[in-house]
């Protein structure tokens, strides 16, 4: 679990940044430049995202059971995976009206995925792991909802309508066909 909970600091610290130290953060990027910052920002958060993926992976191996969740959990985790989908394509689809209202969909989609695996999924290992990400939506939610927020075009409803269109479809194939391949685990 060492590994992974050094893959989280790196990760979650690398995105906390904004949150603890954002004149640092402005400065830096007036010091390197955006992209060189955004390239440095890259290579460490992939760094600590894939450590902390592969510390999962060996937590698995020889998990410590806190608690076993009841079968119902499981589907809970599966309903509220629809919203997180949508509300993960509602980030980056110019114009929605999810992204007008809520601000910050992607960190929204970040404490739903996290509190829902932490709901059913009893290892210690799984606690830490979606624990962490939970606590650094909750923190990163509040600290973005404080900064101004940059003036966009008035929301449309197609965009609104592609991206729920698209964050189903994406539900879809992720439950399908990609989280028994990538996670090991299946879904429905």
């Amino acid at each position: 679990m060492t590994v992974m909970i050094l893959g989280l600091l790196i990760f979650l610290g690398m995105h906390s940044v904004r949150i603890v130290a954002d004149d640092w953060r402005t400065a830096q990027i007036q010091r390197m430049g955006v992209l060189p910052w955004k390239a440095a920002y890259s290579v460490v958060s992939i760094i600590g995202l894939a450590l902390a993926i592969w510390g999962y992976g060996q937590m698995r191996q020889d998990p410590l059971w806190v608690w076993h969740p009841p079968v119902g959990l499981y589907h809970l985790v599966s309903l509220l995976m629809i919203p997180a989908f949508v509300l993960l394509v509602a980030a980056y689809v110019p114009g929605n009206h999810l992204k007008a209202r809520l601000g910050h969909p992607m960190i929204l989609a970040v404490k739903i995925w996290a509190l829902s695996h932490l709901l059913a999924n009893g290892r210690l290992g799984d606690i830490v792991f979606f624990g962490a990400f939970l606590v650094w939506a909750v923190f990163d939610f509040r600290a973005a909802r404080r900064r101004p927020r940059p003036e966009t075009a008035p929301p449309s409803m197609i965009s609104t309508v592609a991206t729920v269109v698209v964050g189903l479809v994406a539900y879809y194939v992720f439950a399908v066909y990609l989280h028994m391949w990538l996670i090991g685990v299946p879904v429905m």
